[in-house]
């Protein structure tokens, strides 16, 4: 099958997006569901546009980016010597492993009231809770990245007299990287869900999360919480198509080799 290209994935891309308008436009203004429950696309639309001119809307907004952003640096900070480390070295890794399958299934929403008590509702919480939860998809990409490493390449470079550290920035760091590019746009994504959804949850503070849980609170605030919906929608795709193009632009290698087919 042939890929699509840029323009044709942001056409389809595009298209998607006015279907799933459409329907929910028809089936509010046919009244399959009360405008009090599914506001018109266009109304919520409509609001989320009137918001940009919201000063109070927007400070929360970059609240909310600061902690996210805040959060993933220091994940992938963390997560990514830590992973090489895991990776590199058996004993070690050994050594970690039953502490990391022990923490990694803790939910990080069960951690709020503790971290809440410990560092307050601030944006301190937020990125303790966002680095948490961001750092595992980038410790197992990295980790798993280094086991994808070929042996022969390995092998030739002890040949020539390299040492560990030199095999593994010449040979297993590149080879990971691709991997680790992966974990860090799948953490940005968790990062920005527990970003908002802590700041629903806490219900105080500032941030996007908290002026859609202050709009639940609010009779006929319906359509601010979905205008506030779609403005996390609007990040998500923006963070994304950041990272995506980072990507293409670090490892235009691996791109290039992909495209060849080999």
């Amino acid at each position: 099958m042939t890929e699509l290209s840029r323009p044709g994935r942001v056409v389809r891309g595009l298209a998607g997006i006015a279907v799933l308008f459409g329907a929910a436009e028809a089936v509010s203004r046919a009244g399959i569901v009360s405008e009090e429950f599914l506001p018109p696309a266009s109304d919520v639309l409509a609001r989320a546009v009137e918001l940009t001119g919201d000063e109070l809307f927007l400070e929360g907004l970059a609240a909310t980016v600061t902690a996210w952003a805040l959060g993933l640096g220091i994940a992938v900070a963390g997560a990514v010597p830590l992973g090489l480390l895991l990776g590199s070295v058996p004993a070690i890794n050994a050594a970690l492993r039953a502490i990391v399958e022990f923490l990694r299934p803790i939910p990080s929403v069960a951690l709020i009231p503790l971290a809440g008590l410990l560092l307050g509702s601030g944006t301190e919480m937020k990125v303790a809770l966002i680095v948490y939860a961001a750092t595992w998809p980038i410790l197992f990409n990295t980790v798993y990245g280094l086991h994808e490493t070929d042996p022969l390449f390995k092998d030739t470079l002890r040949a020539f007299g390299y040492g560990p550290r030199a095999v593994l920035l010449r040979a297993g760091l590149p080879s990971a990287a691709p991997f680790i590019a992966t974990g860090v746009r799948l953490a940005a994504a968790i990062a920005l869900i527990l970003a908002v959804g802590t700041e629903v949850l806490s219900g105080f503070g500032e941030g996007l999360g908290t002026f859609v849980a202050q709009a639940m609170n609010v009779p006929g605030g319906v359509t601010d919480v979905l205008a506030g919906t779609v403005w996390a929608g609007v990040l998500g795709l923006a963070v994304n198509a950041l990272l995506v193009g980072a990507e293409r632009r670090l490892l235009h290698w691996h791109h290039a080799r992909l495209a060849a087919g080999t």
